[in-house]
């Protein structure tokens, strides 16, 4: 498509894939979408991105990031028919992380049925110098159906720019306060008490590497509220007659099933484990203060696993081990790309990616969470464990870690 073309968009719900190739010096990139009402925002929870990854209607999510041979790819699903009826427009955009997107090599954003897969349309980016910000596209009514308008409109000034231009207030760094005024000599009237005001974006996130594996979780504002630890998958490779999305294998494949588990310790010395075998999927408001939101094996559910700690709690922590198992339909880790998001309530969004697996393992152990002095430090992990003929995944981990639990025989 031309920059500023439209194409009719007949289908209920898409998937809106942003992409562009990696390389040594190229900004990372991410996805985020607005729902607008009048060219604005109604709220800030109209904006939906890395650190509100789903819109309070269910119409827009965020689906993460996956990278394939050097092309990486950030996707949003849009569900069309539950777009509330006062939103007109949807916009979709994408900001440069480290850079700018002149620096972006092969930028695109593409619109495909959500149901079938096939491509509705694409616009490529081949201008961007500047620009740390862009709307690639957006989504739009007109005269009671859905069209996509291909757009191009860069900002230098980055996320928080272009989120401001819409109305979305942005968490800002805090400066020193003005000197307070000399008391006055009379008694002042009483003041009235100031109005609620609502809790700004917080665009900030961290991004684990090898080089940087850690990050305390109060550094970032996780000190109280839900974590919530996401798993998100993908095939690398794509068989005849396959498909992918996030989360599962398409229809046509259901038996892959991944198993998000979290190995615990608390102050007190009690261990256990948080999984669905044995359905030993925990508890948030009593210990052990992690529990496991369920067991997708039908690859209905495009989020992939989710696992809540109750940082409320968390000085009842000593420690909390997150790994994954393979349950069946792969043999390995090697033809799986996976993707780890720790997002707390209040604070950044932590997220990393599982690098290439080398290895027979059908274990994987992904984060660390330790206590130190009141604070929880996150650690990538990223580890593949190969269990030895016999052992099963859940003892190899436990082994490796130092545990010291015992283990029987469970089943789904």
């Amino acid at each position: 498509m031309a920059k500023g073309s439209n194409v009719a968009v007949p289908v209920p719900a898409v998937r809106v894939e942003l992409g562009w190739r990696a390389g040594p010096g190229v900004p990372d990139a991410d996805a985020s979408a607005l729902l607008l009402a009048s060219g604005k925002v109604r709220s800030d929870a109209d904006f939906v991105f890395y650190n509100q990854p789903e819109h309070t209607s269910g119409a827009v999510r965020h689906e993460g990031k996956r990278t394939v041979d050097g092309a990486v790819t950030d996707t949003l699903a849009v569900d069309l028919a539950r777009v509330e009826p006062v939103i007109e427009k949807v916009v979709l955009a994408a900001s440069a992380d480290g850079g700018s997107f002149g620096r972006v090599p092969g930028l695109y954003v593409r619109v495909v049925d959500a149901a079938t897969g096939s491509e509705i349309a694409r616009y490529d980016s081949t201008d961007a110098t500047v620009e740390t910000a862009f709307v690639l596209g957006e989504l739009y009514r007109r005269q009671g159906a859905w069209k996509f308008r291909a757009v191009g409109q860069g900002y230098d000034s980055g996320l928080e720019g272009l989120a401001t231009d819409y109305g979305i207030t942005v968490d800002e760094p805090q400066h020193a306060p003005p000197a307070p005024a000399p008391a006055a000599l009379s008694t002042p009237a009483p003041a009235a008490p100031p109005a609620p005001v609502a809790e700004p974006v917080r665009l900030t996130k961290v991004t684990l590497t090898k080089s940087a594996p850690t990050v305390s979780l109060a550094k970032q504002g996780g000190t109280s509220g839900a974590l919530r630890v996401n798993l998100n998958w993908e095939m690398r490779k794509q068989f005849s007659g396959w498909g992918s999305k996030r989360g599962r294998a398409t229809a046509m494949h259901r038996d892959l099933d991944l198993d998000l588990c979290a190995l615990y310790e608390l102050a007190d010395g009690r261990k256990g484990v948080v999984q669905a075998l044995g359905n030993a999927f925990g508890a948030l408001r009593q210990p052990p203060y992690i529990h496991l939101d369920g067991d997708d094996r039908s690859g209905a559910v495009a989020s992939g696993e989710n696992l809540t700690v109750n940082l409320d709690h968390k000085d009842a922590f000593r420690r909390i081990l997150i790994f994954v198992t393979i349950y069946e339909g792969a043999r390995s880790f090697a033809d799986l790309h996976a993707t780890v998001t720790l997002q707390p309530q209040n604070g950044a969004a932590i997220d990393f990616s599982l690098d290439e697996c080398t290895v027979p393992s059908t274990v994987c152990a992904l984060a660390l969470i330790t206590q130190h002095g009141g604070d929880l430090t996150v650690q990538r992990e990223a580890r593949y464990l190969v269990p030895e003929r016999g052992v099963s995944p859940q003892r190899t981990v436990d082994h490796a870690y130092g545990w010291g639990m015992n283990w029987t025989p469970g089943r789904k």
